[in-house]
């Protein structure tokens, strides 16, 4: 591979934050998974799986594109790095790359209808207010948690394993599992939205970007962010534990018991007020959200095999 492609593709995936194209990758994996554990057809419809995730990912990176076409200035003090930010991409090619990922998003939605087209055009309306004028909703700390934990804890978990339940013309009933999962979401979505903000303080606060982290600092929203997992973590080993005809219970007890260690003990080597430390351990946040859709997966999945 040359070097030129491999820049290509490194600023492509720098621009479409690869951590949130992860996320959202596995989140749909794993709920069709479990909409499929449902489902007594042993055939897999692999192309239903296909096409929500090209149409998702579309949604994705037109929602984190917008993003920073709108804070070029914030991120040549917060991420320099991003191909805006650097002078890698222009506006122009930008500009092109959100449009086509709209349109494409939007045509399989169309396509579809139902619950996917509904999931992406909210997903898309929230993602459009959070950063253009005159709404821009991520000045305000209250505001940019709400739509970020809509979109990763309620649209995403709810309509996307609605959408899986009609292709696979099953019930149009949410299950225990769904909506324990969208509730662990959903607080680790918030967690998410108040722990993205730390690492940024100096460009939020330059630009009058009002934040958690500024109003209350970063280390009181580092240490409450952390409680709130922890007993988040807690109180699913307790529901797990409780409701063993759900889920397997074994599994989601394990992992959240290891899940609870790891956030001890790197928690404990991080110093929220550095930058870079801090930006690692948000990186660290977002790994246990890919592996919370994994437990559960894991845990519904291979207990519906085995019943």
């Amino acid at each position: 591979m040359s070097n030129i492609l491999q820049r290509r593709i490194r600023n492509f995936f720098l621009f479409s934050r690869l951590h949130t194209v992860i996320g959202t990758i596995v989140s749909i994996k794993s709920l069709y998974l479990i909409a499929l554990s449902f489902h007594e057809d042993e055939q897999w419809h692999i192309q239903h799986l296909i096409l929500t995730l090209i149409a998702c990912l579309g949604a994705n990176i037109y929602i984190v594109g917008l993003n920073q076409l709108t804070d070029i200035g914030i991120d040549r003090i917060n991420k320099p790095y991003l191909p805006l930010a650097s002078g890698t991409y222009s506006v122009s090619l930008a500009k092109w790359i959100i449009i086509i990922s709209l349109l494409i998003s939007i045509s399989i939605g169309i396509y579809y209808s139902g619950f996917l087209l509904a999931t992406i055009l909210i997903s898309l309306f929230l993602g459009t207010i959070y950063s253009l004028p005159p709404f821009r909703l991520k000045r305000f700390y209250f505001w940019a948690a709400f739509c970020i934990i809509v979109i990763r804890g309620l649209v995403v978990n709810f309509g996307l394993f609605l959408h899986f339940n009609m292709v696979l013309n099953q019930s149009k009933t949410i299950p225990p599992v769904i909506w324990m999962l969208a509730g662990s979401i959903f607080v680790m979505s918030m967690i998410i939205a108040w722990f993205k903000d730390i690492p940024d303080m100096e460009g939020d606060r330059s630009y009058r970007i009002s934040t958690l982290s500024i109003k209350l600092g970063a280390q009181a929203v580092f240490l409450f962010g952390n409680i709130v997992l922890i007993l988040l973590y807690a109180s699913i080993i307790i529901f797990a534990y409780q409701f063993p005809q759900y889920w397997n219970s074994k599994v989601l007890m394990m992992a959240h018991g290891i899940f609870i260690i790891a956030l001890l003990v790197v928690s404990s080597r991080i110093k929220p007020a550095t930058k870079q430390s801090m930006s690692i351990y948000y990186q660290f946040i977002w790994l246990l959200f890919f592996l919370e859709y994994i437990a559960f997966a894991v845990s519904h999945f291979g207990f519906a095999q085995s019943n």
